[in-house]
């Protein structure tokens, strides 16, 4: 069986890591790049870093800090935010990325994905996907979760992965910041719908829900931000606690 997979996230605005409830009401967490390398330390498998508002100021991703952020890490690091095109992709990989995340360009241009997995190969594409409840669906939303779309969450999810995503970021915006636990039935329905990873994002709160994450839907990897940044879970702690539930994890 799989190890399953502890990532801390990087909300990156204006060259500090952020963190808010349900998408809002940012407050600093602290320099990305000290908080990479401690996170490296710690026992992180991976790293995402987000530049949260680049798709919104129609920018491209912070590539000095990006790099300054890899230097400092040995684990592999997912980058997203203002990535449009191939050569945006490109930029990153060279910066020091392992992987990219898309979110609002390939749902407004879904062939980019095509792109990219040909380009690069499957693995290098994560799909991050941000969804809401609305009414009885979850539909995608873009723009930071800003803007909701037509697009239905298991629905764009599906297409994402025959078109070549690599692995599904799903970070339920109903959850996010409330740490009061993953969206573990929406998690599980997207889970055994797909054959790629799925990483759970989005209200963890304490160690527990970890366990419960994994327990009840099977994912492959949990990302969490907030509680990581202020030391509420030490990643070490938490690995124990998940092996002593007889959750695979590497130590």
């Amino acid at each position: 069986m799989l190890a399953k997979r502890i990532i801390p996230c990087l909300d990156v605005k204006d060259g500090r890591t952020v963190k808010g409830v349900n998408f809002v009401d940012l407050r600093d967490a602290g320099d990305p790049v000290e908080l990479a390398w401690n996170y490296s330390n710690q026992g992180a498998d991976e790293l995402v870093f987000l530049d949260i508002t680049a798709t919104v100021e129609r920018r491209k991703t912070m590539v000095e800090l990006v790099k300054a952020v890899a230097r400092q890490i040995n684990i592999p690091f997912t980058i997203g935010g203002g990535i449009n095109e191939i050569a945006d992709a490109d930029a990153l990989l060279i910066a020091g990325a392992d992987k990219i995340s898309i979110n609002s360009a390939a749902v407004r241009n879904p062939k980019l994905i095509d792109e990219l997995a040909a380009a690069f190969g499957v693995q290098f594409v994560v799909i991050a996907v941000d969804t809401r409840s609305i009414g009885d669906k979850n539909v995608v939303h873009l723009n930071g979760g800003r803007l909701p779309t037509e697009r239905q969450t298991l629905e764009w999810i599906l297409e994402a992965e025959s078109r070549g995503a690599g692995e599904i970021l799903l970070t339920s915006m109903d959850h996010d910041g409330t740490k009061g636990g993953f969206d573990n039935g929406l998690l599980k329905i997207v889970n055994d719908a797909v054959h790629i990873p799925v990483i759970a994002s989005g209200g963890a709160g304490k160690v527990e829900h970890f366990v419960d994450v994994f327990e009840k839907t099977n994912v492959d990897a949990a990302l969490a931000a907030s509680v990581f940044h202020y030391g509420e879970i030490l990643i070490p702690d938490l690995k124990r606690t998940l092996q002593g539930n007889k959750i695979e994890v590497r130590i």
